[in-house]
């Protein structure tokens, strides 16, 4: 390893500047909710009971992700998260086999989430959901809208982070209450298995389709860079954003599926809207929660796109992606990184639509992006594994047994939900990861050029 991976990048000075305890929680809460959770239950609802089953299991698992990127961002508070936690102990070759599938989870993650998003504006205004044209369309909007916002500067992402996250929770509180007090007099609930696969089979496809709505829990960290004393600031926000959503998540599923008949569920393209619908016995109530998933989603694709840009800004810093994602504008945003990283979401979503709607086109992108996120968090849980092995058995005798357990829990998970994602999505996803060695071939031709034949690889 050269000595230019011996430390991390460097992080932010703890100024007044930057994201505080507040928005970074709301970073985290505004990336993990966004319209997930708000299309999750029609996503998962053929699969029967044992759904519930799958979510208590990613709950658990997003939870670990959630301590293990705490523990390692408060050693090393660099910004790319993933990427620097991998370089720092692996080197080159790690950290860019670690940013580029997060890269493509981020823009193919945006891509599913407006998806999700165009679902409830077409409930909210009372839209064809299956007219492909006028879907994507608005997709298109919901899309470059955020990346502009973006481009303005860290005051207006923040503000909209937080006042989104705020709003978002409305619904999804009076679902996690007063609808699972209604749910279980209404007796909707599904048989166990309703699917043809295995327990096994069925548990792990519903598994994948459910990480989706976890995305996120590392976006702190990914942004370390803009957040204000991140060795402390981003460990909380994550334990914190991740603890929170996980408690909305499991009660408002379990909710919805006793409130709305399987067969109306599954067929379902705003499930919270249906279950609003159900709890006050008008139609103009699911109206009302389509508005609100409208938000919310508006708000994760704000903080998605940020990611989409700091993530390989922090690789081009070091060399490791094309110099212009490192170029930043007047407000310090990469420029780059948002308009390329939207533009491939555009397209992303384009192809998505070709032959398909609605919750079709979502849970494809889901699936994809399951498989690109489980290679950064596999890589992530081997540094941890590595330092706790190393100097961590040292540091920190008394809790090395829990931090060993906690980062074990996610090496596993990271293996589950690759396998629950499916061949076809594994396919893409190990053929899209492939072309990055291209690019990573080319710059380091490009080094070797700049240093006349004289350079280290890592």
């Amino acid at each position: 390893m050269s000595d230019t991976t011996s430390a991390p990048t460097t992080p932010a000075q703890e100024t007044t500047r930057g994201l505080g305890l507040p928005q970074s929680t709301a970073l985290i809460v505004g990336s993990i909710i966004g319209v997930g959770v708000f299309t999750l239950p029609a996503s998962i609802a053929s699969f029967g009971m044992i759904a519930i089953v799958a979510l208590a299991i990613v709950s658990i698992g997003a939870l670990a992700l959630a301590l293990m990127f705490g523990s390692l961002a408060s050693r090393i508070p660099a910004a790319g998260g993933p990427y620097a936690y991998s370089r720092h102990y692996f080197g080159d070759f790690a950290g860019f086999t670690n940013a580029w599938p997060y890269w493509i989870t981020c823009w193919a993650g945006n891509a599913g989430i407006v998806v999700g998003w165009v679902l409830y504006v077409d409930k909210l205004f009372g839209w064809d959901q299956s007219n492909n044209t006028l879907s994507f369309a608005i997709a298109l909007v919901g899309l470059w809208v955020p990346a502009f916002i973006n481009l303005l500067g860290l005051k207006w992402m923040g503000s909209f982070q937080l006042w989104t996250s705020i709003i978002k929770f409305i619904p999804l509180v009076l679902v996690s209450t007063l609808g699972l007090a209604m749910c279980f007099g209404k007796g909707n609930f599904p048989g166990f298995n309703l699917s043809t696969d295995s327990f096994f089979g069925a548990l792990s496809t519903a598994g994948a389709l459910v990480l989706f709505s976890y995305l996120g829990v590392e976006t702190a960290s990914v942004a370390a860079g803009k957040i204000r004393n991140p060795e402390r600031n981003v460990q909380r926000a994550t334990i914190y954003g991740t603890l929170a959503c996980a408690a909305v998540y499991m009660l408002s599923t379990i909710a919805i599926f006793g409130l709305v008949p399987n067969d109306q569920l599954q067929k379902s393209g705003a499930p919270f809207s249906d279950a609003f619908s159900v709890m006050f016995g008008t139609e103009n109530a699911g109206t009302v929660v389509a508005a609100f998933a409208v938000v919310s989603g508006f708000g994760a694709l704000i903080g998605w796109t940020m990611i989409c840009a700091e993530m390989p800004k922090a690789a081009a810093d070091d060399g490791l992606f094309p110099a212009f994602f490192a170029k930043t504008n007047k407000a310090n945003v990469p420029v780059w990184g948002v308009v390329f990283s939207t533009i491939l979401a555009s397209l992303a979503t384009f192809a998505a639509y070709q032959g398909a709607t609605g919750v079709q086109v979502f849970n494809t992108l889901v699936l994809l992006t399951g498989v690109t996120a489980a290679v950064p968090y596999f890589l992530s849980a081997v540094a941890q594994l590595y330092y706790l092995l190393t100097e961590g058995k040292i540091v920190n005798p008394k809790t090395f047994a829990r931090d060993m357990v906690i980062a074990i829990l996610a090496l596993l998970f990271s293996f589950w939900f690759v396998y629950g994602s499916g061949q076809q999505a594994t396919f893409w996803a190990y053929l899209m990861i492939l072309a990055g060695y291209v690019v990573l071939m080319a710059l380091y031709v490009g080094r070797w050029r700049r240093n006349n034949g004289a350079v280290v690889h890592t």
